[in-house]
């Protein structure tokens, strides 16, 4: 995920100077702390292998980061993302998260809200590095009648912009984490490094999320296991598929023709039957939701703004698998074919992305 939140000091005076020519306080405000979030985040961290030769760094983080590094070679080497600065220095926060994120939609729409910045474009997204600040915005965006979700985000990309002062770090909210998910963060995160459009977040994150996909499939294999665990990749399917079904119907739902009232009580019909399927799903023992709670959170707040946020991760990624294939496996290739469409229209970028099998 790119958040939005400008990452070098380089682009500080240009941000500001744009934001106080035509925003006002608030909005500089904004970027002073996208600035100086990341500016302490920089000043928390050191080289991984500084870390590494420390004897006061515990066992289990010495090994975490280590293979990180793995990951990070066979990042470069099989997967043809950046060999730069990212991920070879590490920080330990003392959070849970690195940044919050505000997403928002209308009470009858699947369109998110958008933010513009100079220099980055717009996004669905908006991103703070205090959590009290992220949760005064949905606070004020709620009272203006939108629907509203705040997540944490456990890492970002400053799309490469700041590898002269380090890059991307390695960070103690994803470093401990599993194998599989460590290596699935540090791929998408790299692929915004390669390709990043301007104004089209599905774009964006749906290439990212095929590249963290493809990238695990054969880091894995080169290792002779499984891509992942079955029953967790069970799980994520049938995710998929509850959400995708429900943003369908509400789709419909929206652009009909019925009053407001008769599509707010569809809606609700609607909602409660999605979280019902996982409700039963969940009591069937031999289901791969038994026992499971990863997903009881996001149900329980989900809205529009999660539903949309949702789609734009998941949307075109079968899309770009077929790319993949089409390119004959070869990441270079890929990413070379992905750039071609990047440069397009948006409409023509969309049209072009091949249709899955």
């Amino acid at each position: 995920m790119k958040i939005a939140a400008l990452g070098s000091l380089a682009t500080l005076a240009a941000a500001l100077l744009a934001a106080g020519l035509g925003s006002g306080c608030s909005t500089i405000g904004y970027y002073a702390q996208s600035v100086g979030g990341h500016v302490e985040l920089m000043r928390r961290s050191r080289p991984v292998a500084d870390w590494i030769a420390d004897p006061a760094t515990p066992p289990a983080l010495r090994e975490r980061l280590q293979l990180s590094q793995q990951l990070r070679d066979f990042a470069v080497r099989e997967l043809a993302l950046p060999d730069n600065a990212s991920y070879r220095r590490y920080a330990d926060l003392g959070r849970g998260a690195v940044v919050w994120n505000v997403v928002a939609a209308p009470e009858l729409s699947l369109t998110l809200k958008t933010w513009c910045y100079p220099l980055m474009g717009c996004v669905g997204y908006r991103g703070y590095f205090e959590r009290a600040q992220a949760l005064a915005e949905a606070e004020t965006l709620r009272a203006a009648g939108w629907e509203v979700s705040v997540y944490g985000v456990p890492a970002y990309s400053t799309l490469g912009w700041t590898d002269w002062f380090g890059g991307d770090p390695l960070l103690n909210t994803f470093v401990n984490g599993s194998e599989s998910a460590l290596a699935r963060l540090m791929f998408h995160e790299l692929a915004h490094q390669v390709i990043y459009v301007d104004d089209d977040t599905a774009f964006n994150e749906s290439y990212a999320t095929a590249v963290e996909r493809l990238g695990l499939a054969r880091w894995q294999a080169q290792r002779g296991r499984p891509a992942e665990d079955p029953a967790l990749a069970r799980r994520r399917d049938e995710f998929r598929a509850i959400t995708q079904r429900t943003r369908a119907a509400l789709a419909a739902l929206y652009a009909g023709d019925a009053p407001d009232d008769a599509k707010r009580e569809r809606k609700a019909a609607l909602m409660a039957a999605m979280r019902a399927e996982v409700g039963a799903r969940k009591a069937d023992a031999s289901s791969a939701w038994a026992g499971d709670t990863s997903y009881d959170d996001w149900f329980a707040k989900a809205n529009n703004a999660s539903l949309a946020l949702q789609a734009a991760y998941d949307g075109d990624v079968p899309a770009f698998e077929r790319l993949f294939e089409l390119q004959g496996r070869d990441f270079a290739r890929f990413h070379a074919e992905v750039r071609r469409l990047a440069a397009l229209p948006a409409a023509q970028r969309r049209a072009t992305l091949p249709m899955p099998p």
